[in-house]
């Protein structure tokens, strides 16, 4: 016949057995966290704000400037893109909240522990401030960045949705 109703699509397991619906949830809440720290959190208060650094500094001005816009651009990307993945989930049926929250905190704390440990100490494209000891401030920033991780992924496990026939003897 047609294609699978939306209902049966929302409950159809994933291949690793998760509800469609729910893996969609944490992809969204992941790009959103992901997009949130790539382009309001990182630009706003250490480009714009304190001016500690740029996406890419080891280059000009004008290059870091260039850098920065098309960096920003990605982030607002994929945070336009976490909501259009949140929309359909809604559109399909409930959005478990408490679960897309522990995504989006996922997707902050992973991109800022790939920021501090990826582009700050291995690539060295930028430190997070110049011309200080970054011993305090690699340990600030890539801490918080654990614990926001190591926080999402306790709320998401915490709201994962029972296994069909889990607790059945």
């Amino acid at each position: 016949m047609g294609s699978a109703s939306p209902a049966r699509e929302r409950d159809r397991p994933a291949p690793d057995g998760a509800p469609a619906a729910d893996r969609r949830t944490l992809v969204s809440g992941v790009l959103f966290g992901c997009g949130v720290a790539a382009s309001i959190i990182d630009p706003f208060v250490f480009h714009l704000g304190l001016q500690w650094h740029h996406f890419y500094d080891l280059s000009t001005t004008h290059v870091a400037l260039l850098a920065d816009g098309v960096f920003h651009a990605v982030g607002w990307f994929v945070t336009v893109w976490g909501l259009f993945l949140l929309a359909d989930v809604r559109r399909r049926g409930d959005v478990r909240w408490g679960r897309w929250v522990g995504a989006v905190l996922v997707g902050v704390g992973g991109f800022q522990l790939l920021d501090g440990v990826l582009n700050h100490k291995i690539l060295g494209i930028h430190q997070i401030r110049y011309g200080v000891d970054l011993l305090l401030y690699d340990a600030v920033w890539i801490g918080s960045a654990v614990l926001v991780l190591l926080a999402g992924l306790v709320v998401a496990r915490r709201t994962r949705p029972a296994r069909a026939g889990a607790g059945a003897a």
